[in-house]
């Protein structure tokens, strides 16, 4: 059995903390049981090994979250990246026709699919095991895993099994499914052995392979990558779950929550403060959650959350907070603080002058024993002020040390790399016309071939 677990999301939900490259699942808000703070992305993965599968584990994503996974989890987890971002089928083809060419994975073997980030117990990945034998026993074109209700919820949706099934049945048929529905309906649902749908979804690879080439897509994978934009855009679900003939699913005994609101995650949210300030007086039910160097203080405010990031400042009653995507949705603002493999940044100044010419000012930290990529620019200049820390540096060809106190100028074309010794702090001046992420082009990213390319 393979396991795919789906890394999307535009960071709209839980803004100011989420963004286009930091999105929910990698906020690190949830307590472990260490004490210690950590994303919802790092809790499943957690989960997952701990329930003998991550070797059998993938993570499919698009590229401006790649750096992320990597930083949250390891260099080691294996990621298929998206060439564009699109939708659920063509993201989950792209991963099936890697497991089939690239991996070599048996056309009758099992791929589970899942969200990257429920929240659930261990248990929940144990019982995606009992998949594979859902599928051998029924004949199914697909095995969904639904989660039996515990109240008649309007926020979900639902998996409705065939009149007459019984609750207590190892397996239900499906009938049809049911989104969001009113309480009295979900009541009748409930009442009908009808199961929340999690998103969890089990095919034989070649049901999908087969699939492909009846639709004249390609089924290797750097075809694919070259064809991605052929793919419809849409949900799994529109392209295959609703054409599907035989449908069947699991029942999930246990506790499981989709934390995609403020509302919803700060309920599992231990501290009602986390970062600087100050809660008093007569304050229930509320959380602030405050990433910037400045307190924020709040006196006899009740039900409400106070999110504070270099991205911006969310003020919200809890009822109110799932509002947040819909007001912040046709936002285009650049991410102002990135995670990446080597360390993360924090936008501090940007300004564009009336002749175009455009200011960018970041703090960058780069970990001990990481390194930026082997890069140059094509559109702006650079200033490099080490503030603390040292390290290795390369420029045009040249190799030397630096450490803090020294600044560097990197122009247009020069190519460059960066590797710390110690933890680093970097303040950079990018000075240019168009000063976007996308202007790097990337030489190498292993220190040792980087050094080898510079002489």
């Amino acid at each position: 059995m393979k396991i795919v677990l789906l890394s999307g999301g535009s960071g709209k939900r839980l803004w100011p903390l989420s963004n286009e490259s930091r999105s929910k699942q990698f906020l690190k808000v949830l307590g472990n049981a260490d004490g210690e703070r950590e994303s919802m992305v790092q809790r499943v993965w957690g989960q997952i090994s701990r329930a003998g599968l991550r070797d059998h584990a993938y993570i499919a994503t698009s590229k401006s979250q790649v750096e992320m996974i990597h930083c949250q989890l390891g260099n080691e987890i294996e990621v298929i990246v998206e060439p564009e971002r699109r939708d659920t089928f063509p993201a989950i083809a792209l991963a099936a026709t890697y497991l089939y060419s690239v991996q070599g994975v048996s056309l009758n073997e099992t791929v589970v699919v899942m969200p990257v980030d429920p929240y659930v117990e261990e248990s929940f990945f144990h019982k995606t095991k009992e998949l594979d034998q859902v599928l051998n026993e029924s004949g199914a074109d697909l095995a969904l895993m639904g989660v039996t209700p515990t109240y008649p919820s309007e926020k979900y949706g639902y998996i409705v099994p065939n009149i007459g099934t019984h609750a207590e049945e190892p397996y239900i048929t499906v009938h049809s499914f049911r989104e969001k529905p009113r309480e009295e309906e979900a009541v009748a649902m409930i009442e009908q052995a009808a199961l929340w749908n999690c998103g969890v979804f089990a095919f034989k690879l070649d049901f999908l392979i087969n699939m492909l080439i009846e639709n004249g897509y390609p089924i290797q994978y750097e075809e694919m990558t070259k064809q991605y934009g052929r793919l419809p855009k849409n949900s799994f679900d529109y392209e295959i779950v609703e054409k599907a003939n035989h449908i069947v699913a699991l029942p999930y005994q246990g506790e499981w929550k989709d934390l995609g609101t403020w509302n919803t995650l700060t309920e599992e949210i231990e501290s009602s403060l986390i970062g600087k300030g100050i809660l008093s007086g007569e304050i229930h039910n509320t959380h602030v959650i405050n990433e910037l160097d400045i307190p924020i203080t709040l006196l006899n405010v009740s039900n409400v959350v106070v999110a504070a990031s270099p991205d911006g400042i969310l003020v919200s009653d809890k009822a109110a907070s799932p509002m947040i995507k819909e007001v912040m949705k046709h936002s285009d603002q650049r991410p102002m603080y990135e995670e990446r493999r080597w360390g993360r940044y924090r936008v501090l100044d940007y300004l564009k002058y009336p002749d175009g010419k455009e200011v960018l000012t970041k703090r960058i930290c780069v970990s001990a024993g990481q390194n930026l990529s082997y890069q140059y620019h094509l559109l702006r200049d650079e200033v490099w002020t080490v503030i603390a820390g040292s390290g290795e540096m390369v420029l045009d060809g040249k190799h030397f040390l630096v450490k803090s106190g020294d600044v560097l100028v990197i122009s247009k074309d020069s190519r460059h790399s960066l590797r710390a010794e110690s933890e680093m702090e970097i303040i950079e001046v990018q000075t240019g016309t168009e000063l976007i992420e996308e202007d790097i082009v990337r030489l190498a990213f292993d220190w040792n071939e980087i050094k080898q390319l510079c002489t």
